[in-house]
């Protein structure tokens, strides 16, 4: 039997392991329909940075039009905007060592993976379970194809963020202590305490746990 671990659940252990527990048990897995909607946009770059206002008030962004556009001007100015706009896979499903999932990009030349996440980011870099997941895909994919990946990217296309995680001695770490949990997770682990995770969380009524009203951070 393959030892080899979901990125998604990488990300859930990194997240909340109890949470991990829960969605293991889910017979359904599948992101929602918004989520895929919110996804579709991430591969829309140049169309939606040339839209009018009214098209724009029709997709699921998460900021004003103005803002949305000033946004994507700013990220037509990197050196990342033509591959980004112009992957050259999508939706690769990548099998490495220790860990499987889906690049929903390969961007570059050499490639490398992109995660799409349907949520917003921090002010600065990515939230921790989308850094273990970004690294999680990017060792796959050296995996594959027996060669040095030492980067990835996350896109918030909501509000047309793209954020790079390079493989840090730190980040590394945060995805072996993930894939540790994950593969150990054969029990009920404590509920959180006090956390703004636990707010939007799916499975937070079975879990019994009290809720705060921030919203979660992060999106599978």
């Amino acid at each position: 039997m393959s030892n080899r671990v979901a990125v998604s659940d990488l990300a859930r252990a990194a997240y909340c392991p109890r949470q991990l527990y829960y969605a293991r048990r889910d017979e359904n897995r599948e992101p929602p329909p918004d989520v895929q909607e919110i996804r579709a946009l991430a591969f829309e770059y140049p169309t939606l940075l040339a839209a009018a206002d009214d098209e724009l008030t029709t997709r699921p962004i998460a900021t004003t039009p103005t803002a949305y556009r000033q946004t994507l001007r700013r990220l037509r100015e990197r050196d990342a905007w033509d591959a980004l706009s112009n992957p050259v896979g999508r939706d690769v499903r990548l099998t490495g060592k220790d860990c499987r999932g889906i690049a929903h990009k390969l961007v570059g030349d050499p490639p490398v993976p992109s995660f799409v996440s349907p949520g917003t980011p921090p002010d600065r870099g990515v939230w921790e379970p989308q850094r273990v997941r970004a690294v999680a895909l990017a060792k796959a994919l050296a995996w594959e194809r027996e060669e040095s990946v030492s980067s990835a990217f996350v896109e918030y296309p909501a509000v047309g963020v793209v954020r790079r995680v390079r493989l840090t001695t730190r980040n590394k770490a945060a995805y072996r202590r993930a894939l540790r949990v994950a593969r150990e997770l054969d029990f009920v682990p404590p509920r959180l305490r006090d956390s703004a995770k636990c707010d939007e969380c799916a499975y937070r009524q079975e879990c019994g746990v009290k809720t705060r009203s921030l919203k979660s951070l992060v999106g599978f």
